[in-house]
């Protein structure tokens, strides 16, 4: 597997796999009204164009033999914390150990550009099966919230976290 870190020339390449793996990643989870209004509201490609020019968030994009098989987000939140903000691999690649590669390469890039002690925190549903996952990459549970993300819709989240040093 290559990783690659995108540029907003792949905002359009984002949204379609986030198109592919986010519904079908909580369609049992959430209401398909929440999946299409957060859908919007992170995967939009205009979102995402802001998502890089503004807020500080970095995608990296796995590819296997030089298809595309999912991506993950990284975002600073203080002088040593980051932020993982997304996490996601294709369908046809779950359990083809993309999903340890992504979040291996998103500790790599952080560790590139903070070399000094820190802490990567991500929010992950109470309900998403990605819970074992992360606690399987070392990550644990420090606190849990209830977010309003707006249209009276919330992220039922615990928040992960692993020290990086």
């Amino acid at each position: 597997m290559e990783i690659r870190k995108a540029t907003t020339a792949d905002c359009e390449l984002i949204h379609k796999m986030a198109k592919e793996v986010f519904p079908l990643t909580y369609r049992d989870i959430i209401t398909e009204e929440q999946i299409d209004f957060m859908m919007d509201w992170m995967y939009s490609v205009e979102n995402l164009h802001r998502q890089m020019e503004r807020e500080g968030h970095v995608y990296l994009i796995a590819y296997d033999g030089g298809q595309p098989t999912g991506y993950v987000s990284v975002q600073p939140q203080g002088p040593d914390l980051f932020h993982l903000q997304k996490i996601y691999v294709l369908p046809s690649q779950q359990r083809s150990g993309a999903g340890k590669f992504l979040f291996e390469q998103a500790v790599a890039y952080i560790r590139q550009v903070h070399p000094k002690p820190c802490t990567m925190e991500l929010n992950v549903n109470r309900h998403n099966p990605a819970l074992g996952f992360y606690e399987h990459m070392g990550m644990k549970k420090v606190r849990e919230g209830d977010f309003d993300i707006g249209n009276g819709f919330f992220m039922n989240d615990y928040i992960m976290s692993l020290d990086l040093s």
